[in-house]
């Protein structure tokens, strides 16, 4: 028992934990140079995974490597204590500037005691987020006007925050979309400022809107959509000034519908639904649609 402690206590240093990184960064370097010149027919070649949830950092390392970026700055939400985020491999590879939120304070302050918020420019505020209240929050961090990503995963009013935002103009977004919904709908749960996943349904399935719905808003704002990552939660835009050799896609061309299984049962606990079964836990549910601007059930 004495040795496993001192073990832990070697491997949880923050200097062995650096170290790691280092050893990832290495490797994803290795990866993102392999693929920023080739012409893939679809984003799902590039991907790859260093610090993402998934295998969304090769996706980004490729937009950003052929995209024209005028600001090198990044802006997330809903990232956890941000061991797992779509942006900590451009924080550490890139060198870009960056704003990350999450409602839990807790997560915020551990992040806040990483080396990497004296190494690098990170600004983290934890916040719940609302769309009366995320230019606020944006603009009193020290971000408008012109930056380079922006990344929207709050599990609830993802479609109508980024609806909402105004303050920033994004080269890239990244919008988490709800592959339950399918992709004929363009729908979204209706705007309710106090939303909470786990409180709004009991199979914590219930949030965030259809991918229909976020290629029409998306076109509203002046992005086109080029795709979904292979596991079907995030969707990615660029602005259509800055497509360069991208094109944009149909939403039925890059719809993915997702495979994990994060259902829960009335106690809470992981029931591992797959498939049909997963809409039929909240089928019936009011959801918004946004081409007609009316509720209806789900």
């Amino acid at each position: 028992m004495e040795l496993l402690m001192k073990l832990y206590k070697i491997f949880s240093n923050q200097q062995v934990e650096e170290n790691l990184d280092s050893l990832k960064l290495m490797m994803g370097r290795i990866l993102a140079n392999q693929f920023k010149d080739v012409q893939p027919k679809s984003i799902h070649e590039v991907e790859f995974r260093v610090f993402s949830q998934w295998m969304d950092d090769g996706i980004i390392q490729y937009l950003v490597n052929n995209i024209p970026i005028a600001q090198e700055s990044f802006i997330e939400f809903g990232v956890g204590n941000y061991k797992e985020a779509n942006t900590r491999f451009l924080l550490l590879n890139n060198n870009w500037r960056g704003l990350i939120m999450d409602y839990s304070r807790k997560y915020i302050n551990q992040v806040k005691q990483e080396y990497i918020y004296w190494k690098y420019e990170l600004t983290a505020k934890a916040a719940f987020i609302t769309s009366e209240n995320v230019n606020c929050l944006v603009q009193g961090a020290g971000f408008n006007g012109e930056i380079g990503l922006l990344h929207i995963d709050i599990d609830g009013n993802d479609y109508w925050v980024w609806k909402a935002i105004n303050v920033v103009n994004p080269t890239i977004v990244i919008m988490e979309y709800n592959s339950i919904f399918g992709v004929d709908r363009a729908i979204t749960i209706p705007y309710r400022a106090s939303f909470c996943r786990t409180k709004a349904h009991s199979s914590n399935l219930y949030f965030g809107s259809s991918l229909l719905a976020l290629c029409d808003l998306a076109e509203a704002k002046g992005y086109s959509f080029i795709g979904c990552n292979s596991s079907g939660n995030n969707a990615y835009f660029i602005r259509k000034d800055r497509m360069g050799k991208f094109k944009s896609i149909r939403p039925e061309e890059g719809y993915i519908c997702s495979h994990f299984r994060e259902s829960r049962d009335v106690k809470g606990n992981l029931s591992y639904s797959t498939g049909k079964k997963r809409l039929d836990l909240i089928r019936g549910m009011n959801v918004y649609n946004t081409r007609a601007c009316k509720l209806e059930a789900l």
